[in-house]
């Protein structure tokens, strides 16, 4: 091996657990923030699902409920650092779900607000803004996936994660 693929790697190793401490903190405030202003009104929660005219009415207020709470249980998780990166693969998850609505929703024609962080349903023609919420999720999926790729993170409670660092 090449000194110089040794000092990068080394490197590597010495900043991943520091990005993926980034990585968690950030994706935590983004599903705590996104689960918290949804669950203060859950019935806009419902309407943005129900807006995105993919599931049959029995799961639409299901769902509504639902998302909010799986949001701020998966923040929790990340803020602490438990099971980073079983937490890494649900957000992904989670996060490709909310991409693929989203695109549908632009290639049916819909004219709705996501309801990302609260809020969603119908709204005018020229008001949406696919676009820049794809790529801002692309940008979280980025996050939720260097977490599956590197879990081990500073201030984490996975204990095994923070004997591999030290």
């Amino acid at each position: 091996m090449s000194p110089t693929l040794q000092k990068q790697r080394t490197r590597l190793d010495v900043a991943a657990p520091w990005i993926s401490t980034l990585a968690r903190f950030g994706l935590a405030g983004i599903f705590l923030a996104a689960g918290l202003l949804k669950v203060v009104d859950p019935q806009s929660s419902v309407q943005a699902v129900r807006g995105y005219e993919l599931l049959p009415e029995s799961l639409v207020t299901i769902v509504g409920w639902a998302v909010p709470f799986v949001e701020i249980a998966l923040g929790l998780l990340l803020a602490a650092g438990l099971f980073t990166r079983l937490v890494g693969v649900l957000c992904a998850a989670l996060l490709l779900v909310f991409i693929a609505a989203v695109i549908s929703a632009a290639v049916r024609g819909l004219t709705i607000d996501c309801g990302c962080f609260g809020g969603g349903g119908m709204v005018g023609i020229g008001e949406t803004t696919y676009g820049p919420e794809v790529i801002r999720d692309i940008g979280f999926l980025w996050l939720a996936l260097w977490l599956v790729w590197k879990p081990r993170s500073r201030f984490s409670l996975d204990h095994a994660d923070q004997e591999e660092i030290e």
